[in-house]
């Protein structure tokens, strides 16, 4: 029996760093390994809505094969509680915002996407910042998808 599709949706302030670089490369890597996923990233703040994200999370994505291009950015909703599986937050600040607006019957499934660490904003740093968020996203989701996997045998 195949497994379901899974739902997972990437939270951060802005939606032009850190969420968007997370779904694209949990949609790039479970592609690559054969596993139905839909990922979409919002923010929970409408600072950047409409605009694709910050040309330095483009630049340093590219350089490892992820294309952020085509996406936009977009505030957390109302329908997105029950249109997902799991919604992760980038970091506390968020998460708190996050389980502010949640429904109750939907508080299960958000999490701190790194389990017990933010993903540091890279927004006002340099270069390096950037790099980072793309080690600890790209480790992070190697270890769900492993997971999902181990869990679906």
């Amino acid at each position: 029996m195949a497994a379901a599709r899974r739902k997972v949706l990437f939270v951060c302030m802005g939606n032009i760093c850190r969420s968007p670089t997370a779904e694209v490369v949990l949609r790039e890597q479970a592609r690559r390994r054969g596993i139905e996923v839909e990922v979409d990233s919002v923010g929970t703040e409408a600072y950047h809505v409409g605009e694709p994200p910050d040309p330095r999370s483009i630049h340093h994505a590219r350089l490892r094969g992820y294309d952020l291009t085509p996406l936009r950015a977009r505030q957390l909703a109302a329908d997105d509680f029950a249109r997902f599986d799991v919604i992760y937050a980038a970091d506390a600040l968020n998460l708190r915002e996050i389980r502010r607006r949640c429904p109750a019957e939907h508080l299960p499934k958000v999490a701190l996407f790194l389990g017990t660490e933010p993903l540091p904003d890279p927004y006002y740093g340099e270069a390096e910042g950037f790099e980072e968020v793309l080690d600890l996203v790209e480790k992070r989701v190697d270890f769900l998808l492993s997971d999902w996997s181990a869990a679906n045998c």
